[in-house]
């Protein structure tokens, strides 16, 4: 498995410029962290996505690619307005190119306090089976 494009550490963010055009918060997009292990079944990948919920999460793989989008939803106050922010708030993206030996359809996540665990096992090896010759 590689990495399909450079990534910037996940301590680095960029605004998009959508929202540092106008007075609205600025809205972030950065890099998660990610670990990844081997075990004798496949792969792990562990992401810090804080803030993210399983619904607010979107995890897709198409052609061998693994696409991970996780957003954070704003909180604030009902009625109040943001007169300074340090938190920012935004979206976390980032993808994978899986190697053939990934068995696409037995992939499963779960996301536990913004941890994301994402399970990728290997496409089971065929066993060797035998032919049966038949005589004419």
């Amino acid at each position: 498995m590689t990495e399909s494009e450079p990534t910037v550490p996940s301590t680095m963010a960029a605004p998009r410029a959508e929202a540092t055009a106008t007075n609205l918060p600025q809205h972030w997009v950065c890099t998660p962290p990610i670990d990844i292990f081997e075990t004798p079944e496949g792969l792990v990948l562990r992401a810090d996505l804080p803030g993210v919920t399983a619904e607010t999460l979107d995890l897709q793989v198409q052609d061998n690619k693994l696409t991970l989008l996780g957003r954070v939803v704003p909180q604030a106050p009902e009625g109040a307005r943001l007169i300074h922010q340090e938190y920012h708030v935004g979206d976390y993206v980032r993808s994978f190119i899986l190697s053939d030996d990934v068995d696409h359809d037995r992939i499963t996540a779960k996301i536990t306090n913004g941890v994301l665990d994402l399970l990728l096992p290997r496409t089971p090896k065929p066993e060797p089976r035998r032919i049966q010759v038949r005589a004419n």
